[in-house]
């Protein structure tokens, strides 16, 4: 049984600060008061805001680990690897690795809760993408070693820095008509940024936490449904969709890296996950995500960040 946490605020250890959902975490967990200590593998390039502490280290290696961890009460992990690896060792190896290194460092040093941030999808085999399993096994790994996972697993985030965001966008802006493939008819749930970050700051505080919680937003939309909304906010014109049911993940990913800002290396696991459903199967418990934003919404915020 875990130890329950003290009362607010608190000391974290947050990972991934330098990234999109972790450098939209920072400034929520600062301004409610908490201590954060940012794990970044070069101080010098982190341009954090002021009154985040800053710690040298890797989750890979577990350089620095100890140091951020001594006395800390809470845990973000908001690391996943989106290419391949380095030499002979794949993505989902190395992910395996920085879990287990990361959650012994937060287990020795007594921190009772790490939350994790993964994605909503079919579990084990029914996950397609192997991305989206080796989020997964992160969670798994993660759940062996340290006291209290709190597994937050997200559908595809709406925001101004969100890859998938920013991959529907540039669908929808450079390509009036469109060659489109069976992912296209696959239902997500996608859910505003500002829920994401709302949920995972709360989860710091409360009490009596959950294993798992699910997020999405308030539409259940297929993907061709989110092209032709994102372009009604927009005020443009409707794009022209022709369904060519053989064109495969692969095939598509070039595709879509040649029209939009996202490089061929996130594209590829973000169109593999796209014939997966990302849908909520159990909501969360009262007090988390009880009213999300509807999609719409979600893109004019979106756009306006």
């Amino acid at each position: 049984m875990p130890a329950p946490l003290p009362t607010s605020p608190k000391t974290i250890v947050l990972t991934g600060a330098t990234g999109y959902v972790g450098g939209q975490l920072l400034p929520a967990l600062l301004d409610a008061g908490h201590t954060v200590r940012c794990v970044v593998r070069t101080p010098d390039h982190a341009d954090l805001p002021d009154g985040a502490e800053l710690v040298k280290g890797d989750v890979l290696s577990g350089d620095g680990l100890a140091e951020a961890a001594a006395g800390a009460d809470v845990a973000y992990y908001l690391v996943h690897s989106m290419g391949g690896g380095d030499g002979d060792e794949d993505f989902a190896a190395r992910d395996r690795r920085a879990a287990k290194t990361f959650g012994a460092a937060m287990a020795r040093a007594g921190v009772a809760r790490t939350i994790y941030l993964g994605g909503l999808e079919g579990s084990g085999d029914d996950a397609e993408s192997e991305h989206l399993r080796s989020r997964l096994e992160v969670a798994e790994v993660l759940a062996e070693e340290v006291d209290e996972l709190v597994h937050v697993r997200a559908a595809m985030i709406v925001g101004a820095g969100s890859a998938s965001f920013q991959m529907l966008s540039g669908l929808v802006r450079h390509l009036p008509v469109m060659i489109t493939p069976k992912w296209l008819q696959t239902r997500s749930q996608p859910v505003a940024i500002e829920d994401v970050v709302a949920t995972l700051a709360a989860l710091a505080v409360r009490d009596d936490a959950p294993q798992e919680v699910q997020l999405g937003g308030a539409d259940v939309l297929t993907y061709r449904e989110m092209l032709r909304r994102f372009a009604a906010v927009e005020g443009r014109r409707q794009p022209l969709l022709l369904p060519v049911p053989l064109f495969t993940p692969r095939l598509s990913s070039y595709w879509v890296a040649l029209i939009t800002p996202v490089q061929l290396s996130l594209v590829k696991p973000l169109v593999e996950g796209l014939s997966t459903e990302t849908v909520v199967r159990e909501p969360p418990p009262d007090g988390l995500n009880d009213a999300p934003l509807g999609f719409d919404d979600a893109v004019r915020a979106a756009l306006a960040g």
